[in-house]
Formats: C-alpha cells, sequence, structure tokens
C-alpha cells in the first residue's frame, strides 16, 4: 500500500506555470505514476502517466506540449510541471498509483491509490 500527497496547487493568471508535487510513502519505482484532474460538474480525466520504470510517458491531448511528468526517485515524488495555463485547466489535480506490469493505465479505475488532490485555479 502506498500514500500519495499532493502539493503545489494554486492561483495563477493565463499563460503561468505551476508545478504539482505527489509525495509517496513507498519507492515510486514500483508504481506506475498518473495524474488526473476534476473540473466542477465534470468526470475525473486524465492528464499525464509515467510507467514504473520511468521509460513510458502518456499525455493527454489537452497536456501535450504543455505538461510533462517527471520523477525523482530518491526523493519518491512525482512532478507536473505546467505552463501556458489556461483558465479550462481549472481543477482539483489527483495523483495516483498503479501496480500494474501490463499497461500503464489512462483511466481512473486502472489506479488503486489516490492523493487528496490540489486545487489549480487559473484566472483569465
Amino acid at each position: 500500500q502506498v500514500q500519495l500527497v499532493e502539493s503545489g496547487g494554486g492561483l495563477v493568471q493565463a499563460g503561468g506555470s505551476l508545478r504539482l508535487s505527489c509525495a509517496a510513502s513507498r519507492t515510486i519505482s514500483l508504481y506506475n505514476m498518473g495524474w488526473f484532474r476534476q473540473a466542477p460538474g465534470k468526470e475525473r480525466e486524465f492528464v499525464a502517466a509515467m510507467s514504473y520504470s520511468g521509460v513510458n510517458i502518456y499525455y493527454a491531448d489537452s497536456a501535450k506540449g504543455r505538461f510533462t511528468i517527471s520523477r525523482d526517485n530518491a526523493k519518491n515524488t512525482v512532478y507536473l510541471e505546467m505552463n501556458s495555463l489556461k483558465p479550462e485547466d481549472t481543477a482539483v489535480f489527483y495523483c495516483a498509483a498503479s501496480v500494474s506490469r501490463v499497461r500503464v493505465p489512462q483511466t481512473p479505475s486502472g489506479y488503486g491509490y489516490w492523493g487528496q488532490g490540489t486545487q489549480v485555479t487559473v484566472s483569465s
């Protein structure tokens, strides 16, 4: 079992940047790590994911070219660097962990462990 704690959310103007962090209680090399977001009244949606090996990385179309997922194994921490933020990026962002060795999930149902979320608000 792993506990995840997100941080780094906040209020930023459109065009600005934020870096989210997800600190894990166990070594992240055991898990595929994903970032999801959920806006008010909408379903939780995939943003980015990285395989447990760190080799395979996936992004939602909305994140490509603007967001970067990375990790620091020594700190057991995964990051989501977000640039060129838009008002439509406003959401609660969640970090998640998956133990799958078959694939890197890109849906919430593929992840068994979740953080509490961190709010990102982008003003126009």
